[in-house]
């Protein structure tokens, strides 16, 4: 798919998708056409980064028994991240909506047709960062196509497994895994603090107002 036909395939109003952008963890099995996927993937690849250097690869997983494989992986990190902050058994774990859905889609995540592995092809923070605004591009391209997502990332106790997974090299780390699917669910308007409280103008202490 050439630059044209992936610009002409994207019709949703930027607007729209920026503000009925949501965090999708629960996924229909319906399959994700190859065109639409690779129009992500086109749209990821065009995001800003340093340099031009484009320290980045995309690793999608499809296969169900690689996804399966990958999906035990995150649960044990999932839950590596949970010990980490001290909550050791599922009785220990917040009550609130946030934390149940993050923790069903640690239970269901292969569950995903599609994942996507954004990997930094180096181990250093710069390239790593770069890989931040293609996340971004991947998820509203997938919001114009009626496809959910997330970011999710990791845990060192399962960094070797990961590399063992699919052959990664040893300098590639996984800066984010995006599970990919049409929701089970809508799209729609977030909850966010006011601007107020979280940007300022020519000082710190002096709130934006957004009046």
């Amino acid at each position: 798919m050439g630059t044209s036909e992936a610009q002409a395939a994207l019709t949703m109003p930027l607007g729209e998708a920026i503000f009925t952008q949501r965090a999708i963890r629960r996924f229909r099995p319906d399959p994700i056409p190859e065109a639409d996927l690779t129009l992500m993937l086109q749209a990821a690849i065009r995001a800003p980064n340093g340099g031009n250097a484009q320290p980045w690869r995309f690793l999608v997983l499809r296969d169900p028994e690689v996804r399966a494989e990958f999906a035990t992986i995150y649960h044990e990190a999932w839950w590596a991240k949970r010990r980490d902050a001290g909550f050791l058994t599922p009785e220990d774990l917040p009550d609130d909506p946030v934390t149940r859905s993050a923790r069903r889609l640690a239970d269901e995540f292969g569950q995903a047709p599609v994942v996507v592995l954004l990997c930094a092809t180096s181990q250093g923070p710069g390239a790593a960062n770069s890989v931040v605004p293609a996340a971004q591009n991947l998820l509203l391209a997938a919001r114009a196509l009626g496809v959910g997502g997330t970011i999710t990332t990791l845990h060192p106790v399962v960094a070797d497994r990961v590399q063992a997974l699919r052959d990664l090299p040893a300098e590639a780390q996984v800066v984010y895994a995006l599970p990919l699917g049409y929701p089970r669910g809508g799209f729609g308007s977030v909850q966010r603090k006011s601007l107020e409280e979280v940007a300022s103008i020519d000082g710190w202490t002096r709130p934006f107002d957004s009046r």
